[in-house]
């Protein structure tokens, strides 16, 4: 049984052996493409434009937090300085106390809305560049493809995507995927 068992693997191995050593493979550098892809390039520019606005939006809302925090102590510092020189009388502070546990809420609850603001935000802009890249992606997939059956490769793989741990300079086809884009 054991040596079947052994003889079936040699086997497996030696068949995956000759089909591999048959295949053509090649490989391509998609973030080079990309980088040089004018549809990219534009998709990115618009990208960054979007993400300015929010950038912008995140900047305002933390300045205004900032603003109310010092407020906050400076208002506390004061009144730890009236209290100190026991120039308020009990109504007094419970009456500051009260308008800094409103502050101090007030803050928490700002700062709260900026955190899920800033998480719909990536996932926002994640979907919108998933959605403004997806042609440009089936542009370059064409183009690998029509490329692999005109040179009868038997497989592309994307050196970006780590798919590749090595990969040899004569199977590089970035440039003539990018020739075939152009």
């Amino acid at each position: 049984m054991k040596n079947k068992l052994s003889i079936i693997i040699v086997l497996m191995f030696t068949t995956v052996s000759l089909t591999l050593s048959q295949a053509k493979i090649g490989f391509v550098d998609s973030e080079v493409i990309l980088k040089q892809l004018p549809e990219a390039l534009e998709v990115q520019k618009k990208m960054e434009e979007i993400q300015k606005v929010y950038i912008d939006t995140v900047n305002t809302k933390e300045t205004e937090i900032k603003t109310k925090a010092d407020a906050y102590k400076t208002k506390y510092e004061d009144a730890q300085k009236q209290a100190e020189a026991g120039k308020l009388n009990q109504d007094q502070l419970k009456a500051i106390q009260n308008e800094l546990a409103l502050m101090e809420d007030e803050i928490r609850k700002l700062s709260g809305e900026l955190d899920e603001y800033k998480q719909k935000i990536q996932q926002d802009l994640l979907k919108m560049q998933q959605e403004m890249f997806k042609p440009v992606r089936e542009k370059i997939n064409k183009a690998i493809e029509a490329l692999a059956k005109e040179l009868k490769y038997n497989m592309i793989l994307d050196k970006y995507s780590d798919v590749v741990l090595y990969g040899d300079k004569e199977l590089d086809l970035t440039f003539k995927v990018l020739d075939k884009l152009k």
